[in-house]
């Protein structure tokens, strides 16, 4: 295409220079330009329907598959050339392989925690009731040492499970912070929540969104924060919410780990150390992502919306 391209402008001044003296140069400048703009419509249709259509078709696909990653690229009508072909093949080789690590991934997750859970109950039952008993006091610390145990396992198992659902993206939709605010004031009465830009829309649904939130301040609470700062905006189809708190600063040390599932700081008042990999997991999900900002202004945490 670059070829004829320039080939036709040389072309076009070679035959303005012989055919001008014999039928005018104005005249043959016109009949010029009409034969040099046909063949410039037909370069470009064929550009069109070579290149700009497969192109535009694999893209649809691609976005079709970020919304939904169980979704399957149909082939295209047609690749236009060879690398083409190839590329969209490629792709469509690598969709499915992600597919089944998932599916792989959601069965094996949901085997574990089928399995843990009857011994699991059944060691938790038989400790319940030795614990009724009348027991020397060793035993009956031993007890409570297995109830301790399994109570963690039963919690360890339903974040497993938690973590599994938020990858399915069953959060599709647009809400606003303002939709959330009354729940999340409402859970957490001892935070004082703070918003900016509550009317923006964010492409992510409010079941979604008030996860993600919820561990977020949850986890602020935590660290002893007595107030949360929410804030959306929106620039180049980007829409992004900074969340905030007041609370504990971040160690350097574990700042690298806070997204590790099972890691936290919290475990003697209950933390599971899975609530940042669900929220990180749902939002992945559904094309966002969620960073630690620096921590020269307390610790801030950035979700990033990309367009629907």
């Amino acid at each position: 295409a670059l070829v004829a391209t320039l080939a036709l402008s040389l072309v076009g001044l070679v035959a303005l220079r012989y055919l001008g003296p014999d039928i005018g140069f104005r005249r043959a400048a016109m009949i010029l330009a009409m034969v040099i703009g046909a063949a410039t419509a037909g370069l470009a249709a064929l550009l069109a329907r070579l290149l700009l259509r497969p192109v535009t078709t694999l893209s649809i696909e691609a976005a079709a598959l970020r919304r939904d990653p169980r979704h399957i690229l149909t082939p295209l009508p047609h690749y236009g050339t060879r690398e083409l072909a190839d590329l969209a093949q490629g792709i469509a080789t690598m969709a499915a392989a992600l597919q089944n690590r998932e599916a792989q991934v959601r069965s094996f997750t949901d085997h574990v925690t089928h399995e843990l859970k009857t011994p699991v109950t059944a060691i938790r039952a038989a400790a319940e009731l030795l614990e009724d008993g009348v027991l020397p006091a060793a035993d009956r610390a031993l007890v409570t040492q297995i109830l301790g145990a399994t109570a963690q396992m039963q919690t360890r198992l339903e974040a497993l499970r938690r973590v599994t659902a938020a990858r399915e993206p069953g959060h599709q939709g647009v809400c606003r912070l303002a939709d959330l605010l009354p729940d999340l004031a409402a859970e957490h009465p001892g935070l004082r929540i703070k918003s900016t830009g509550a009317d923006i829309p964010l492409p992510l649904a409010a079941s979604g969104l008030h996860i993600v939130l919820g561990h977020l301040i949850h986890n602020a609470a935590q660290h002893g924060a007595a107030e949360v700062t929410l804030t959306a905006t929106a620039s180049d189809g980007i829409a992004s919410v900074m969340v905030g708190n007041d609370g504990r600063p971040i160690s350097p040390g574990n700042r690298d780990q806070i997204f590790t599932p099972f890691f936290t700081t919290t475990r003697d008042l209950g933390g599971t150390g899975m609530g940042l990999t669900i929220a990180e997991s749902l939002l992945r999900a559904h094309g966002a992502d969620i960073a630690l900002l620096p921590d020269d202004q307390g610790v801030r945490f950035l979700l990033r919306f990309t367009a629907a």
